[in-house]
C-alpha cells in the first residue's frame, strides 16, 4: 500500500471509509494517554491506598515525558521518507507495542509500600506515554493532512469525534469493570480492583493493535507525494517547538486548550469523588455504576453534539461556532451544582451530557482549525510542519489536563479528602469538591473565550491562503 493510493473522484472530498478508519484511529490516542490515569485513581488511591498526592506526582511526571516525546516523534515523523510515508510506519509500530503493554502498567501486587508503588508508577507510565507518544503525534498530524478543503477539514473531525465516543466508553466503563462482583476477594469480599484492572487492560491490548493495522492500512497521506517527497529540506528540532509557537494563530489555538483542558480535566477526577462520596455516600461500586451510566450519557450527547455544531460551523464560521460551544460549557459547568445530587441521582447524566456536548464540539472544531494553522504556516515558512504543530499543541493540550488532574490530587488533600475515611468524609470536603467542580472549569472557560477572540483565521481567510499555496506549488 503506497502513500499515494487513489483517492475519491472529488479532489477535496475525502471517502466515508478512510474518514471512518481515521476515526476510529482515535482509539489508540484516547487510551494510551487517558484510560491510565483514569484507572490509576481507583486502583493507586483507593485500592493500595497511595496517597493523592503521591498519585498526582505520578501523572504530572508523566506528562512531563511527554515534553520530550511529543516534540521528538513530531521532528522525527516530519523528516521520514518511507515508502509507506511519514506518518503511517509510527502508527503500526507503536499500536503494537501498546496493546502488548497495555497490561503491564498494572502488574503491582499488594503489600509493597507506598514508594515502592509511586515508584512503579512513573516508570512504567513513563515508558508507556513514549510509546504512546510515538503513535498520538503521527496519528494526529495525519488528521491535517487529509484534505485542503476549509469545510471537509470539520467533516473529517466530525468523523474523528464522533467515532471517538466508542472508545471513550471505555474510560467510564473501567471503573464499573474492575469493581464487578466476578473480581471480589474471597477473604474481604470486596472488589479486586487491581486484578480487574489487568484483565481489562488486557483486552483493550488487542483492540489497540487492530485499530493500528486498520490506520495503517486504510488511510492515505495526501500531501506526502505531491509536496513532502519533492522537498530535500529538513526540519531542526528547535523548529519543532519554538518556530512552531512563534505562529500567532496557533498561539491564540493553544492558549484555547490549555485553559479549556485545565478547567475540564478537574472533572474526570472532582466528579467522580463527588458521585462516590456525594452523592453515593462513599459506595465505590454504586459509585462506579454511575459512572458508567453518566459515560452512555455522555457517548450519547457527545455524538448528538458533532452535527450539530458542525452545522454551525458552516453556516457561520468555525469561529462563531467556537464561541456558542464555550459558552454553552460555561452554562454546564455552573449547572453541575444542582446536577449532583444525592437526592436525585438521576440529574448525574446530565451533567456528563452536557459536559460531552458542547465537548465533543470544542475537540472538533479545535482539530479542524489547526488544519487551517498548518496551511497558514506553510504560506509563511514554505514548509509541511504537521508534526511540528501536533506535537506541540498535543503536549500543551495533555499539559493543561494533567495539570488538572494533578492539581485535583492535591486539592482533594487541601480540602480534607482521605480515602481511609471510606464514607466518612467531612462535610467540608464534599461541599469544596462540589464547588471546586462547577467553579474552576469556568474560570478555565473565560480564559478560553478571551483565546479566541485573539483568532483571526477566518473562512476568507483561508480561502486566500489555499489560492497562493496552490499557485506556489500546486493543488494536493
Amino acid at each position: 500500500m503506497t502513500p499515494n493510493q487513489p483517492r475519491s473522484a472529488s479532489p477535496n472530498l475525502v471517502p466515508t471509509g478512510e474518514k471512518i478508519a481515521y476515526g476510529l484511529g482515535s482509539t489508540n490516542d484516547l487510551w494510551g494517554n487517558w484510560l491510565y490515569p483514569t484507572l490509576a485513581w481507583p486502583v493507586f488511591n483507593i485500592f493500595l491506598h497511595v496517597s493523592p498526592q503521591l498519585v498526582s506526582i505520578a501523572l504530572m511526571i508523566n506528562r512531563l515525558v511527554d515534553g520530550f516525546t511529543d516534540p521528538l516523534f513530531g521532528w522525527l515523523s516530519d523528516n521520514t521518507r518511507s515508502r509507506w510515508g511519514r506518518r503511517r510506519p509510527y502508527i503500526l509500530v507503536s499500536s503494537l507495542i501498546l496493546g502488548l503493554c497495555f497490561p503491564l502498567i498494572f502488574m503491582v501486587r499488594p503489600g509493597w509500600s507506598e514508594w515502592g508503588y509511586f515508584w512503579f508508577m512513573v516508570v512504567s507510565s513513563g515508558l508507556y506515554i513514549s510509546v504512546a507518544s510515538s503513535y498520538s503525534v503521527p496519528y494526529n498530524s495525519l488528521g491535517a493532512e487529509l484534505t485542503p478543503s476549509y469545510h471537509e477539514r470539520t467533516t473529517v473531525f466530525a468523523f474523528k469525534s464522533g467515532l471517538q465516543k466508542l472508545p471513550e466508553l471505555a474510560l467510564f466503563f473501567g471503573a464499573a469493570f474492575v469493581t464487578l462482583d466476578l473480581f471480589n476477594d474471597p477473604a474481604t469480599g470486596e472488589p479486586d480492583i487491581l486484578r480487574g484492572a489487568q484483565i481489562y487492560c488486557a483486552g483493550l491490548g488487542v483492540i489497540m493493535i487492530a485499530v493500528g493495522v486498520l490506520v495503517f492500512t486504510r488511510v492515505k497521506e495526501r500531501y506526502y507525494t505531491g509536496v513532502v517527497a519533492k522537498s530535500s529540506a529538513r526540519i531542526a528540532f528547535s523548529e519543532t517547538i519554538w518556530r512552531t509557537l512563534r505562529c500567532r494563530p496557533f498561539r491564540a489555538q493553544l492558549a484555547m486548550a490549555l485553559a479549556y483542558g485545565l478547567g475540564t480535566s478537574m472533572v474526570g477526577v472532582l466528579g467522580y469523588y463527588a458521585t462516590v462520596y456525594y452523592v453515593c455516600g462513599g459506595d465505590v461500586a454504586l459509585g462506579s455504576k454511575w459512572t458508567f451510566g453518566m459515560g452512555l450519557c455522555g457517548m450519547v450527547m457527545g455524538v448528538a453534539g458533532i452535527p450539530l455544531f458542525a452545522r454551525i460551523a458552516r453556516r457561520q464560521g468555525k469561529r462563531r461556532a467556537m464561541l456558542i460551544v464555550q459558552l454553552g460549557a460555561i452554562a454546564t459547568f455552573i449547572g453541575t451544582w444542582w446536577f449532583y445530587d444525592p437526592v436525585r441521582p438521576w440529574l448525574q447524566p446530565l451533567a456528563s451530557g452536557f459536559i460531552a456536548f458542547t465537548g465533543a464540539g470544542f475537540w472538533m472544531l479545535y482539530g479542524s482549525i489547526g488544519a487551517d494553522v498548518i496551511d497558514y504556516d506553510e504560506l509563511e515558512t514554505g514548509k509541511r510542519r504537521e508534526g511540528a504543530f501536533s506535537a506541540s499543541g498535543s503536549w500543551i493540550m495533555k499539559l493543561g489536563m494533567a495539570l488538572g488532574v494533578g492539581l485535583s490530587g492535591v486539592l482533594l488533600s487541601v480540602v480534607g479528602f482521605d480515602a481511609k475515611l471510606g464514607p466518612d468524609q467531612p462535610a467540608h470536603a464534599l461541599f469544596m469538591i462540589r464547588l471546586l467542580l462547577a467553579g474552576i472549569p469556568v474560570i478555565g472557560l473565560l480564559i478560553a473565550l478571551a483565546a479566541l477572540a485573539r483568532f483571526g483565521l477566518t473562512e476568507e481567510k483561508m480561502h486566500d491562503i489555499r489560492q497562493q499555496l496552490e499557485t506556489r506549488r500546486g493543488s494536493v
